[in-house]
């Protein structure tokens, strides 16, 4: 059965959720821990693999600063402890990744930047186009501004979407457990590890417990919410003990862990997640612009001839052919409005006539399914 788990090796695009028990001892930032691991992650960046870093530690290292009592804080002390915490956090990723020649970006998200799907969109470009420059985000939750109503709550749930939401292949949750078990390992000794999950059934699900760690909020169940989220989109996701020094060259190598396996690929998953939109409005295309579509290219304003429909920014519409055959559903990058005003015009047109710089495409190829 193990031979059938993925290789961490062999990821395209990685996210790593690192949890705060890892990150920080009681004598505060664990720092030779931290440099293993962002020598683990230069590694993967050599070998070609686009990496993004989900971090806990800021309420905790904030909260040492403070000096704030142990056990849980009210709200408005969480939040000015994260908002003291996060710069320290950002630096000390810095520090460890500069001397590899890398570079790091810090990205700061609450629930609705992904339940909302404008805010949705923005924060998939910003990641896509970081990653494109070789850039490793450090993204935690924003917890200076979070209240309850939009939070995620644990970044077990925040790495899933963030996988999701960059088109990652693997998520790697890094925690103080090897994996899911049949029942409590330290509880009961009949407990089974599982090596790899082909689906989450009622009964896997049903093995989530609580949280063991004093500083960690996700326990196993919050893990099986992420494994939800992560393949259903399309992303392999594993569950591996972290506090080794080198925590991906030993998942890499074997070291005990479990393994979630997609339902195919985060390119596919997106595309049906797309196709079972319902259109808000139409884009009437040209020939050129339809040969165009089929052979993988974005949609650009030159070619539409009309616009049906009132949408917005992110908005699903049916973009149809020279004779009204549908040949695609697509997310649009601009309103309807705005749509209106550039169609038949090149892209380089698009800031003279609107009086700001806007995207090239009008649907993009990677939110277009044909």
């Amino acid at each position: 059965m193990a031979a059938l788990a993925p290789s961490l090796g062999s990821a395209r695009r990685l996210v790593i959720k690192i949890g705060s028990a890892l990150l920080v001892g009681p004598d505060g930032l664990r720092g030779d821990w931290l440099r293993g691991l962002c020598d683990d992650v230069a590694e993967w960046r050599r070998r070609g693999t686009d990496v993004v870093l989900v971090s806990s530690g800021s309420i905790a290292l904030g909260r040492r600063v403070l000096g704030l009592a142990p056990g849980a804080l009210p709200l408005e002390q969480a939040q000015a402890a994260a908002a003291v915490g996060q710069i320290r956090l950002a630096r000390a990723y810095e520090e460890a990744l500069a001397p590899h020649g890398v570079t790091t970006a810090q990205v700061l998200l609450t629930l609705e930047d992904s339940a909302e799907r404008r805010r949705y969109l923005n924060s998939r470009a910003t990641m896509q186009t970081l990653l494109s420059l070789g850039v490793v985000p450090i993204v935690n939750e924003n917890d200076t501004i979070a209240t309850d109503e939009i939070r995620y709550g644990d970044n077990d749930r925040l790495a899933a979407q963030i996988a999701v939401t960059c088109g990652a292949d693997q998520l790697l949750l890094l925690s103080d457990v090897d994996g899911l078990y049949t029942a409590n390992p330290k509880t009961d000794p009949t407990a089974r590890h599982l090596p790899v999950i082909r689906q989450l059934t009622p009964e896997i699900e049903a093995m989530g417990g609580d949280p063991v760690s004093g500083l960690s909020k996700g326990g196993m169940r919050t893990k099986l919410m992420a494994a939800r989220t992560a393949v259903a989109g399309g992303c392999a996701m594993v569950i591996a003990e972290g506090s080794v020094t080198r925590p991906l060259t030993a998942v890499a190598q074997g070291a005990r862990s479990s393994w979630f396996l997609p339902d195919g690929d985060p390119q596919a998953a997106r595309k049906r997640w797309i196709a079972a939109m319902k259109p808000k409005g139409v884009l009437s295309i040209d020939q050129g612009a339809a040969d165009a579509l089929r052979r993988g290219k974005s949609l650009l304003p030159a070619g539409v001839r009309a616009i049906a429909g009132a949408f917005g920014r992110g908005d699903p519409v049916t973009i149809s052919g020279p004779s009204g055959e549908a040949l695609a559903t697509g997310l649009s990058r601009y309103t309807a409005d705005e749509a209106r005003r550039i169609i038949g015009h090149h892209s380089a047109e698009i800031e003279s006539i609107l009086g700001y710089p806007g995207r090239a495409a009008l649907v993009h190829r990677d939110d277009m399914a044909l």
